[in-house]
């Protein structure tokens, strides 16, 4: 006898909508497909994705370790499969999110996953002539 076939959690056009215009307002990001999901990244590294978990879409960030230690006490957020232990975070889409809160996780992740601007080299000291 055959398993029925699971059905995966997708993200709807609007919610998709909403967190490509999030996700690719920030520099130099760009969206691929990952896992089947679309994910986000600067450079070469995912800072946000969404996609199905155990039935359920979510939304996942990284977050400095004691704010995602803080925040998985909230039942919409648990920790992200496989890489939890990293700070990352997974956050159950509903009806009524709240967009701003979203925006303030993405962008808390973002700046831990872009990589820092290099500082320039220091200029070698002239000397004047004596």
């Amino acid at each position: 006898m055959r398993k029925p076939a699971v059905k995966k959690a997708v993200p709807s056009d609007d919610v998709l909508r909403r967190l490509r215009a999030i996700c690719l307002s920030l520099p130099n990001t760009r969206e691929t497909l990952s896992w089947g999901s679309p994910h986000f990244r600067v450079g070469d590294k995912i800072f946000c994705g969404i996609g199905d978990e155990k039935g359920r879409l979510a939304i996942g960030f990284k977050l400095e370790m004691d704010h995602a230690d803080a925040i998985i006490q909230d039942p919409r957020f648990w920790r992200a499969p496989f890489v939890g232990r990293y700070g990352w975070v997974s956050m159950g889409v509903t009806p009524r999110m709240n967009w701003r809160q979203v925006k303030a996780f993405v962008e808390e992740s973002y700046r831990l996953i872009a990589p820092r601007p290099k500082a320039p080299k220091p200029k070698p000291a002239r000397r004047s002539p004596a």
